[in-house]
């Protein structure tokens, strides 16, 4: 950084000093209160210092293959959300431009997920897919509760049955007041079941929510399946159970690599998907998108009109004011990579993924839980049953960490939660040659083990074992 001019107190009065290098200045000398406001202002660059030096202890984000959000982006996305800092995007009349690339997503999306209504069906942008995910929970609630007061019938106990599920919607069951009744993960049953989601249902079931891309292994829940299974019960009984798609991540994946795998709109009791722009649709933090099948399948109670060019304009977010950027760069992303690109950005991402799991798959000492074909580009294993390699997946987690990945390893949920398992997630911006240097850093800190076995492994909370929230 260049030399600063710089105030600061000398003998007794504030005097410029010529040349000052930002290093010696008085606070990055003897530090500054940083717990409450400071009572004199300070120069930018030195401020830009001291934080830009802070930041530097999270770690580089580009190694942090826990995450499954977007880490490496265009340059041209960067330059868009500069120009987008200061738009907010509920604000539709003040920005129609914004409003109107926000509505183009929303139809993009709903062809790619094969809308039959496409062009005039109803969806929006939100913070991430949570909060689409718990509009879309809202969504079912309504219509249910709108069937059982013309039914004349209560509707004081909704449930909504799922599987393994990320933890929004346990906050969803619990913030709007839904039973979650939620299918255990158990050995051989490692996504939900027909028969399971079948057992438990009744006249008070809301909904199904599949999750295509389960956040614990990466796998896919067989959404047709679960359709089919609910038609049937269906000709049996008479109730008309509706699906939502909880596609955070694999609704920007399956189109492209499994274009023949029927989980989105072609099913029709699917009537609402929701998705992540900020994980694989390739966009900055935070972006999601929910979409439903017809305009129909959005409850009016729900929808408010905003002007907006002269007319009215549906919103139903949760949220309120946020920059328009992220939406910008999703936009940005449709039309800058398109099918084809997506489509080779995906397949690039499952050949990693694949090649890791090979690799870990032939050092012998890992049992393999998913080996990024069918799902998610990812990859997710244990230690073998019944081998103790003198280290846990906590400990192997720790050691390379200090070579600056991020790998995520913690229990499964459920009544498997004896089960500890690691899980890589690649994303775009991941090379062959950080895969190689991921796995030759894996057999070095197994080499390292086998000299200085873990007397006492690390428990998954002084490893900083990750969460799923």
């Amino acid at each position: 950084m260049p030399l600063q001019i710089l105030k600061h107190q000398q003998n007794g009065t504030d005097k410029p000093i010529l040349g000052e290098d930002i290093y010696t200045s008085p606070y990055m000398r003897e530090g500054i209160e940083l717990h409450k406001m400071p009572e004199h202002s300070h120069l930018p660059e030195n401020v830009y210092a001291l934080l830009k030096d802070e930041l530097l202890l999270d770690g580089n984000s580009k190694q942090n293959l826990a995450t499954f959000c977007q880490t490496w982006m265009d340059e041209e996305v960067h330059k868009l959300m500069d120009d987008c800092i200061d738009k907010n995007m509920i604000d539709k009349d003040e920005y129609p431009q914004t409003a109107a690339i926000e509505a183009r997503c929303v139809s993009i999306l709903a062809d790619l997920w094969n809308s039959p209504a496409a062009a005039t069906t109803i969806g929006c942008s939100t913070t991430g897919s949570s909060e689409a995910a718990m509009l879309g929970g809202l969504a079912l609630k309504w219509q249910w509760r709108k069937k059982r007061k013309a039914a004349g019938k209560d509707d004081s106990k909704p449930n909504l049955i799922c599987g393994a599920v990320q933890i929004c919607w346990h906050k969803f069951a619990r913030y709007f007041d839904v039973e979650l009744r939620e299918i255990p993960l158990e050995p051989g049953k490692l996504t939900m079941q027909p028969e399971d989601v079948i057992s438990r249902i009744d006249e008070n079931t809301i909904g199904v929510v599949p999750t295509l891309g389960v956040t614990f292994t990466c796998m896919y829940e067989d959404v047709k399946k679960i359709n089919d299974a609910l038609d049937k019960h269906q000709k049996e009984t008479g109730l008309d159970i509706p699906i939502h798609v909880d596609a955070a991540s694999g609704a920007f994946i399956a189109p492209f690599i499994t274009p023949d795998l029927q989980w989105d709109f072609r099913l029709p009791r699917v009537k609402s998907i929701n998705a992540s722009g900020h994980k694989y649709g390739l966009s900055p933090l935070g972006v999601g998108w929910v979409v439903w099948r017809d305009r129909s399948d959005l409850p009016e109670d729900l929808i408010f009109n905003v002007n907006y060019l002269g007319g009215n304009m549906p919103t139903f977010a949760l949220n309120f004011s946020r920059p328009g950027g992220q939406i910008i760069a999703q936009y940005y992303n449709f039309l800058r990579l398109g099918r084809e690109g997506y489509k080779r950005i995906m397949e690039t991402n499952m050949s990693h993924a694949q090649y890791i799991a090979d690799a870990v798959k032939e050092i012998g000492l890992f049992e393999l839980f998913y080996d990024g074909r069918g799902g998610l580009p990812g990859v997710s294993w244990r230690i073998k049953e019944g081998l103790n390699p003198g280290f846990s997946l906590y400990d192997l987690s720790d050691r390379l960490r200090m070579r600056g990945w991020q790998i995520a390893a913690y229990p499964l949920p459920s009544n498997m939660g004896d089960v500890v398992i690691q899980r890589v997630l690649v994303r775009h911006g991941f090379s062959r040659d950080m895969a190689d240097l991921l796995i030759n850093d894996i057999k070095r800190a197994i080499d390292y083990f086998r000299k200085h076995p873990i007397s006492v492994p690390l428990t998954r909370e002084e490893a900083g074992g990750y969460a799923h929230n």
